[in-house]
């Protein structure tokens, strides 16, 4: 049962490092803001709006919370089991489906469909993506996710697990990464000249991958290990103007349900801790210094004293 702490600061944000102090704000605490879900995933903000949007995929759904009035409603149903999601330059939701396709959402809610295979082979189960600055989309596609995990349909895996590339103007799709063992949660540097992945199927242990992103921004190179998780079950993550990784962490143990936040050079300097795994997590709210996190059945947030990237 959740029960909201009622002392300042709140115990379930901890500092690992001086460093983290900065990014706490001593009168904010956790909140449940939803529960009452299966599993939920990739939360992404609507400032515009004052709303979140969140996956909620065993059920095949994606939901919306009001930040006004905090009433949660359907959104969309189905959503073609509907993962991670982000919003491109021009507004709009664009989308990971386990039903093996990247969208976006048009403005008179109309959907696109920006990818749903590569090479003449459809894709495995979109899982996260985010948009850089050139308006192109960027997304994992490991096997797992795929329509079998929810309705006892066999599946084949027909890619290799990768990370792809839309391109903006053309929609060419371009594989940009091969060899890692389930690619998940993505995200840039706050200059776009990083690009980090998580490779949850790691072994022994689940990483973090860095690559250096090309001038032009149609490549990537130079790949090095940023963080190896140990034993932490890690997901999805985001990066906040400092640069600091704030990542979906748990499975492991009950001790590590919540969030871990992991500077530049790559040193976990704080947690959060939750009482359910965290899967996925975005910013937002009117300074987008509110961190909302997707974490099994419920999403809670947290306000930070840092504002999350652009395009994440």
């Amino acid at each position: 049962m959740w029960e909201q702490s009622e002392r300042y600061p709140d115990p379930r944000v901890v500092s690992l490092d001086p460093s983290f102090e900065q990014y706490r704000l001593a009168l904010a605490s956790v909140e449940q803001i939803a529960t009452g879900f299966r599993w939920t995933e990739g939360p992404v903000w609507f400032g515009d709006g004052r709303f979140l949007l969140f996956s909620d995929i065993p059920n095949n759904r994606i939901m919306k919370w009001e930040e006004e009035t905090g009433e949660v409603s359907v959104f969309r149903k189905p959503s073609n089991f509907a993962n991670g999601h982000t919003r491109d330059r021009q507004g709009r939701l664009v989308s990971c489906e386990h039903g093996r396709r990247v969208t976006r959402t048009e403005y008179d809610g109309s959907i696109t469909i920006l990818c749903d295979s590569f090479e003449g082979k459809p894709l495995n189960a979109p899982n996260d993506l985010v948009v850089k600055s050139d308006g192109s989309v960027w997304f994992t596609d490991p096997p797992f996710g795929i329509l079998a995990n929810y309705e006892g349909i066999k599946a084949p895996v027909e890619q290799p697990h990768s990370v792809y590339r839309i391109d903006a103007m053309t929609g060419q799709v371009t594989r940009l990464i091969d060899d890692l063992k389930g690619p998940n949660g993505l995200c840039f540097s706050p200059d776009e000249s990083l690009l980090y992945v998580i490779e949850s199927r790691g072994v022994p242990n689940r990483l973090i991958h860095a690559y250096d992103v090309a001038a032009d921004g149609r490549s990537v190179s130079n790949p090095r290990v940023f963080l190896d998780a140990g034993a932490g079950t890690i997901d999805g993550m985001r990066a906040d103007i400092d640069g600091n990784l704030w990542c979906g962490w748990g499975m492991g143990s009950a001790e590590m349900d919540g969030v871990r936040i992991v500077n530049p050079q790559g040193k976990i300097i704080g947690r959060i801790d939750l009482p359910e795994r965290c899967a996925n997590l975005c910013f937002g709210g009117r300074m987008r210094n509110r961190l909302f996190m997707a974490s099994s059945h419920s999403v809670y947030s947290l306000y930070v004293n840092t504002q999350g990237v652009l395009g994440g």
